[in-house]
């Protein structure tokens, strides 16, 4: 096991770099024990993108990863009226060409309905996103991020993260601006109606269902979350803790519930001032310690249901929102397909969390926020050697 000592002299080095700026958290964990090996400036800081990592440890705490979100249409009032009940399931599919593998479709529900139906035809679409109340566009959030491409409005009900076009699957893309409604414009056309034949609306108490269709397991939306950091994702499953612990199905709600959750974990909550589900919000605050500790909880045998972390996180120089970054002998090369890590990048904020191999064969967490940064790319630069003298580390 590398001492305290010794992580110090490879790290402080490079822990002041300029291309951090003026204020970097750092922590640096032996997995396997979750003693603190560094730790450098452990105050609560905008931890950007980082924060999936509490809203990934948080859901499949609180409903497991087998879990698969259902969504549902029953009878409406009138005949051949359909309502579609959305439950928070972002990786909805229109049809086969959905941007998420495995999704569930709204055109094998359309046939589940038509048949249920009978000799009925389908007459009009009622669609409830009635479950997600509140805000759908997070407190602190850039002016941008509403038409920037990376975050949507969140509602209930959706197809493919809100996107226009289902083939734009990573980075930024176009989305719809009332996500509930152009899924029940998909799910019309699918029953044969047309785009017109919508409207809001919520199903009666005790009405004929008549079809439903499943998510992938939790894990593997998880997964998807981390792996090119999906931010409507992010805000769904924050939310589906919200259900899963009573708490109101809003921003607030889905914070107050993680932190809960956090707290049954037994983990530290010191610093902890989530805003959303994301890391999106400039509101945000967690310390490096708190990312730390998630993640040697979750990489204890004791706890498998939170193993689809390790397995959703960016490899370096390989996938993901990593798949450019450790390509380089100046950007630490020799630490590709070692690295595990997710990224966190708004503008003026830089910092990476996750998992590595050091030299001696042990597992290190570690977690790195610089939120007072200037150009990004030499901030990535800087983080990036910092973990990769974490991998060279035996540092004894």
């Amino acid at each position: 096991m590398p001492t305290s000592a010794g992580v110090s002299a490879a790290v402080s080095p490079l822990a002041t770099a300029a291309g951090l700026g003026g204020h970097t958290a750092i922590s640096i964990v032996d997995a396997s024990t979750g003693q603190s090996l560094f730790s450098s400036k452990d105050t609560a800081s905008v931890p950007a993108s980082t924060a999936k990592i509490v809203t990934a440890a948080t859901v499949l705490a609180a409903r497991g990863p087998a879990y698969q979100i259902t969504t549902k249409v029953f009878a409406g009032t009138k005949p051949g009226e359909v309502v579609l009940v959305g439950a928070g399931d972002p990786t909805l599919a229109a049809g086969p060409d959905g941007t998420y593998p495995g999704a569930a479709r709204l055109d094998d529900l359309a046939t589940q309905v038509r048949t249920a139906l009978g000799g009925v035809a389908p007459a009009r679409v009622v669609y409830d996103s009635s479950l997600f109340t509140g805000d759908v566009y997070g407190p602190g959030w850039d002016s941008d991020i509403p038409t920037g491409g990376y975050g949507a409005a969140v509602t209930a009900l959706a197809v493919d993260g809100a996107r226009v076009n289902s083939q734009s699957k990573n980075g930024a893309a176009q989305r719809y601006s009332k996500p509930d409604l152009a899924a029940a414009q998909a799910f019309a056309k699918a029953l044969g109606l047309s785009g017109a034949d919508v409207a809001a609306g919520t199903a009666e108490q005790g009405a004929r269902e008549l079809g439903q269709v499943h998510s992938p397991p939790l894990a593997r939306v998880v997964e998807l979350m981390l792996s090119e950091s999906d931010n409507v994702i992010a805000e769904a499953l924050a939310r589906q803790v919200a259900i899963a612990r009573g708490q109101p199905v809003t921003f607030v709600g889905a914070a107050a519930a993680m932190k809960s959750v956090l707290g049954e974990l037994g983990l530290p909550t010191d610093g902890y001032d989530l805003a959303d589900g994301s890391g999106l919000s400039r509101d945000n605050r967690l310390t490096a310690s708190l990312l730390t500790s998630i993640l040697s909880t979750a990489a204890s045998q004791d706890n498998a249901r939170l193993h689809a972390i390790f397995s959703g996180l960016p490899v370096a120089g390989y996938s993901g929102t990593l798949d450019e970054r450790y390509l380089t002998t100046a950007t630490g090369r020799s630490a590709a397909g070692n690295v595990r890590a997710k990224t966190g990048t708004l503008t003026g904020v830089n910092a990476i969390a996750g998992i590595v191999v050091d030299a001696d064969g042990r597992l290190l967490a570690f977690a790195m926020i610089a939120d007072a940064t200037g150009d990004t790319t030499a901030a990535q630069q800087s983080l990036d050697r910092l973990v990769v003298a974490v991998a060279a580390c035996g540092c004894r």
